[in-house]
């Protein structure tokens, strides 16, 4: 397994990796080759039993070129390499050795061929394309896409490869005492909390979010002072800043609280504490934080980037457009919801990712198409050639 990064720097990418490497490790030998980061060495011990190698960075951190990863990935006795994330040198590194040595790749894009995904730094990705990307992703035996959506972007992008369509997992919480949540001390008892966890990035819609929570509470103060709006995450870029002020700018500094990064027992103690879950993205793979939302029996408003359309289907969630008015609409529908509507949102939400979205169940899928890129056995139903 190659990933650019195995902490919490690679946000949501971090813990699908890592858990579908956990969950491999239970049927084959699995190997991680990663860059080392600043949070490279915190974030170690919940890789076990796995312990990934690391290499330093040489030159700009973007690009991630590192010549002892490289030298690693070219002695590698694998039988398949699975490079997860592109752009970065590390799957650079793994499709020139896999090339090489005639060892089949599965690429992972994690919603980078994305259409929202390559209008960002557009031109860089373009030219990267040219240079090396477009190359990497044809030699490629199979790219594994997260939902139809993201299947459909791989095939837009040109790619005529076999693509493996496959969903991220999630760990189902074991029952135990609530932790106090952690805005114990900043929103007042009896206020119900709608929760957003993630990155803060813009292609988040965190600022159409602000933007439909000020709408809102100017429609009713009074079902708006019964809920607070919270915000956990990591900066990036600067970005909270842009968002703190534009909170004082529209007198929200009461309603909407930046927690701050919340991971391992703090971010569990968000969900179980939190009444609601809302992820207003513009773009995803396929988001983890939701897939946690829904074990923790939380209802969803989410918009449909989020490449779920199950939640839907299950009544698990409500959806929403990544504009104000639309985001607006569906906070106001969740607002003014029976608790008991609420909740059984969330039951279905529960239901929706232990039937489908357990690691057990996608590490077997995975395990097939390694299978078959090997000639080891059939052509998974999770594998598509048009």
């Amino acid at each position: 397994m190659v990933t650019a990064s195995v902490s919490r720097n690679a946000g949501g990418i971090f813990h699908s990796v890592r858990s579908l490497s956990r969950e491999l490790a239970g049927s084959c030998q699995v190997e991680v080759v990663s860059l080392r980061d600043a949070f490279s060495a915190a974030d170690a011990g919940v890789w076990r039993p796995l312990v990934p190698e690391l290499f330093e960075r040489v030159g700009p951190r973007q690009w991630g070129y590192s010549p002892g990863l490289k030298a690693r990935i070219g002695r590698n006795g694998a039988s398949v390499v699975h490079a997860c994330g592109i752009w970065m040198y590390p799957t650079h590194a793994a499709a020139d050795a896999c090339r090489r040595k005639g060892i089949p790749l599965v690429i992972s894009p994690r919603g980078m061929l994305d259409p929202w995904a390559l209008r960002n730094s557009a031109w860089k990705k373009r030219l990267a394309g040219r240079l090396y990307e477009n190359r990497n992703l044809r030699s490629a035996a199979c790219v594994h896409a997260l939902c139809e959506s993201e299947y459909e972007s791989i095939r837009a992008y040109g790619l005529t490869n076999p693509v493996a369509i496959i969903p991220n997992g999630i760990d189902l919480p074991a029952d135990g005492p609530k932790p106090p949540p952690p805005w114990t001390d900043k929103v007042a008892s009896g206020r119900k909390v709608t929760l957003f966890l993630g990155r803060i990035h813009p292609k988040k819609g965190l600022p159409n979010l602000i933007e439909a929570w000020g709408r809102l509470k100017a429609q009713n103060a009074t079902v708006a002072d019964e809920w607070a709006l919270v915000v956990a995450g990591w900066d990036q870029g600067g970005h909270e800043d842009q968002l703190k002020t534009m909170v004082s700018e529209k007198g929200l500094g009461g309603d909407v609280l930046f927690l701050g990064p919340a991971f391992d027992d703090a971010k569990a103690a968000c969900l179980q504490n939190a009444d609601a879950f809302i992820l207003p993205s513009f773009s995803e793979g396929l988001p983890m934080s939701v897939l946690e939302a829904w074990s923790y029996s939380l209802p969803v408003v989410m918009t449909s980037e989020c490449n779920i359309p199950e939640g839907f289907g299950a009544a698990a969630a409500i959806e929403i457009r990544p504009q104000a008015d639309s985001i607006a609409d569906g906070v106001k529908r969740l607002l003014s919801m029976p608790d008991a509507e609420r909740r059984q949102m969330g039951a279905n939400g529960r239901d929706l990712v232990a039937a489908k979205f357990a690691w057990p169940r996608i590490a077997a899928q995975m395990i097939d198409v390694y299978k078959w890129v090997l000639g080891q056995g059939p052509q998974p139903a999770c594998v598509r050639l048009d």
